[in-house]
């Protein structure tokens, strides 16, 4: 028996048990049933811009290149790509590939999926923000011409989903839709050239998946599963349970406090890694009144001295030790150890002194502090609710009148989402670059007012400089010169306090033993159903 973190084996015997009645029923089926927090998003590959919804999507839908467990590239609806000059790429597309309801795919696929991800209700968007066109050569050739020399534009690739503009048009759903209440067609149903395809999808009870029998690449992936069923369990404790009794072979991710518990059962295995997730407090900066101060004709947050004031206050370490039990690295940047980009002298975290925050308060003229309403996500990152938990009676010490609002997911991304039309004061969120470089965060997060810019930078945080240096960073060929463009943009936003990043969480997924022989944990903390392998 194999257990696999990223593509290092991690080597487990255990021996063969006893099957459940369950798992007798499943004998013939391989079934893999696993859950997390939370449920997709939906099914759109160019709404929602989120871990688990585009963990699915990649099980579904096809891109041109496919990220790899150690973050390499592979081909995957392109099998070649090469630079014509500096500003445009010659991709050669694979022939013979269908969608999953038998339309073939060709060029013409990928030029409608540019346009439809290009929309500015896409939260997608950004992965081709560079790009100022897509041309079809022929049939299977097509050339992606990009605004200037873009030298992470093959990293960015993975997030460019391909679907059938025939099955897309057909169902009147060239416009992307996203937000409460909203949705289409694609986003209950699905239609990609990925391995798998959905075949029943009950919000919030379960996503079933099956092997798509004329996937180009069947033969060389290593899973053989039959079908996935994927549940969304948000309470941790009936999650656990789940696993233990056998209803589920994997679960993510592991409460912490059941670690040790899990660890010393025999059938089950926790796996254990880094993850490149930020998670990371945000504040209103652009409001000339806060949310929670009506009448006041005030916004605290667009002063400096009071942004730090929060940074002080806040004991990263006392997170660390008491509501992650360790299992996580604090942290002074908006972007983890292994992003390209990451800068180790400018990784300090703000000093905590809450002192000094009491005094920048004063400065700032609320030295008896002020109330704000913290939204928090409660089933979406290890111990979100507790770490915002932690948080308020730090807050509170300076003098801050913090009430919580905690809430599942998809509300909390709707409150705090999309910059201009969010209902945020002060928020929690956690990023993976998804091109894995610097220029991501820098776009999404830190900058804001152009297309491709600040989807997710929910308080608006906004330097002129950071801008400037943000579009210089997206043609700079140049390693060492992009490299310092990027610290540089960093030591800005840390002195402006543009957010107050808290730690880069640990990876614990729960896997039984006896009915799983191979899973590959990706630093990225999802489920690539491509590298399940069931006994």
């Amino acid at each position: 028996m194999r257990y696999r973190l990223g593509l290092v084996a991690a080597v487990a015997a255990v021996a063969a048990l006893t099957l459940s009645p369950a798992q007798e029923a499943q004998a013939q089926e391989k079934v893999f049933r696993y859950a997390t927090t939370g449920d997709v998003l939906g099914l759109d590959p160019h709404s929602n811009n989120e871990g688990p919804t585009n963990t699915m999507k990649g099980n579904v839908y096809g891109m041109l290149i496919h990220r790899k467990p150690d973050l390499s590239l592979e081909p995957d609806l392109a099998v070649s790509w090469e630079n014509v000059d500096e500003v445009t790429w010659r991709f050669n597309l694979r022939e013979g590939v269908t969608f999953h309801n038998g339309n073939p795919f060709t060029a013409d696929d990928v030029v409608y999926s540019f346009k439809r991800q290009t929309q500015e209700t896409s939260d997608m968007s950004f992965a081709l923000a560079t790009i100022e066109e897509i041309r079809k050569v022929d049939d299977y050739t097509v050339e992606i011409v990009t605004k200037g020399p873009d030298p992470i534009l093959l990293l960015n690739m993975p997030n460019f989903y391909i679907m059938d503009e025939e099955w897309t048009e057909e169902n009147n759903a060239f416009e992307v839709v996203r937000g409460a209440g909203q949705t289409n067609f694609p986003n209950v149903n699905a239609n990609g050239t990925g391995p798998y395809r959905v075949v029943e999808w009950v919000q919030d009870n379960r996503l079933v998946l099956e092997p798509f029998d004329d996937y180009w690449g069947k033969d060389q992936m290593m899973a053989n599963i039959d079908r996935a069923v994927f549940t969304p369990i948000p309470n941790d404790a009936t999650r656990v349970a789940a696993l233990l009794s056998g209803e589920i072979d994997m679960m993510y991710p592991v409460p912490l406090q059941d670690v040790p518990r899990l660890q010393n059962e025999a059938d089950v295995e926790v796996m254990e890694g880094p993850e490149l997730r930020t998670i990371f407090l945000g504040f209103d900066q652009w409001r000339d009144e806060l949310l929670d101060m009506p009448g006041s004709g005030e916004n605290p947050f667009k002063d400096q001295r009071v942004r730090a004031a929060f940074a002080h206050a806040i004991d990263l370490q006392a997170i660390q030790r008491v509501v992650m039990r360790g299992a996580s690295t604090p942290t002074g940047l908006m972007v983890a150890p292994g992003i390209n980009g990451f800068v180790e002298e400018l990784n300090t975290p703000y000093e905590y002194n809450p002192e000094r925050s009491r005094e920048l308060l004063a400065e700032a003229g609320y030295p008896d502090g002020f109330p704000v309403t913290l939204d928090c996500p409660n089933d979406r990152y290890v111990n979100d609710e507790p770490i915002c938990n932690a948080v308020i009676p730090m807050l509170e010490r300076i003098g801050i009148d913090v009430t919580l609002n905690a809430q599942t997911k998809s509300l909390h991304f709707n409150k705090i989402g999309r910059a201009e039309g969010n209902n945020t004061s002060f928020f929690m969120l956690g990023w993976t670059p998804g091109s894995y470089d610097s220029l991501n965060p820098l776009m999404q997060l830190m900058t804001t007012g152009e297309p491709g810019h600040g989807d997710w930078n929910s308080g608006r945080y906004s330097n002129p400089e950071v801008m400037a240096l943000t579009q210089k960073i997206k043609t700079e060929m140049d390693p060492e010169e992009r490299q310092a463009m990027i610290t540089e943009a960093f030591r800005i936003h840390q002195e402006d306090v543009g957010h107050i990043p808290l730690h880069q969480q640990a990876l614990a997924w729960g896997v039984r033993t006896d009915t799983v022989e191979e899973i590959i944990q990706r630093p990225f903390n999802d489920v690539d159903l491509r590298y399940v392998v069931m006994k």
